[in-house]
């Protein structure tokens, strides 16, 4: 578990069903995501039930420590290229008020802290400037354009990679 001044990131599990479909299940929100828009809560259970922490993949919750509401998810994972990725999505309207930010602040914290001076990637859709900026905020710096598809391959986006200074 992780605290920050406005958030705790914790381990998902499959209680939070509910909540986690207001994001899954929320077009807006899945717009740009690797997965496809959530039909039901049961998606969101199966999802649920394969979301591991390893030695090295740390996938959280994120709540919201003035009511305690579970209001996004994410997770940094080391790849095969020696880099550590992260990613994360928020209820639509937590959009715009920094959590993105501050939840990657402290994975990344989190990762530095156990294995020290590591290098670290992100990418997002190169429409989603938000998504852009927030990876901006934690200190990486675009590197080149790429692609991605969503695990369904109906989605298939240009994306903007960035990577540590």
């Amino acid at each position: 578990m992780i605290k920050t001044d406005r958030l705790i990131l914790r381990p998902l599990t499959l209680d939070d069903a509910e909540a986690a479909f207001e994001w899954t299940g929320d077009e807006r929100v899945a717009k740009y995501m690797i997965y496809s828009t959530h039909e039901s809560v049961e998606t969101t259970k199966e999802w649920l039930r394969t979301v591991r922490f390893t030695d090295t993949a740390f996938e959280f919750g994120f709540v919201r420590k003035s009511d305690n509401k579970l209001i996004g998810s994410g997770g940094i994972r080391l790849k095969d290229d020696g880099f550590w990725e992260f990613g994360y999505n928020f209820r639509y309207d937590c959009w715009g008020i920094g959590y993105a930010t501050e939840a990657s602040k402290a994975m990344i914290e989190l990762v530095r802290s156990k294995f020290g001076d590591v290098k670290f990637k992100a990418e997002c859709a190169a429409e989603n400037t938000a998504s852009a900026h927030v990876i901006e905020k934690c200190g990486l710096e675009f590197k080149r354009y790429g692609e991605y598809s969503s695990y369904d391959g109906l989605k298939i986006f240009k994306a903007k990679i960035y990577e540590s200074r």
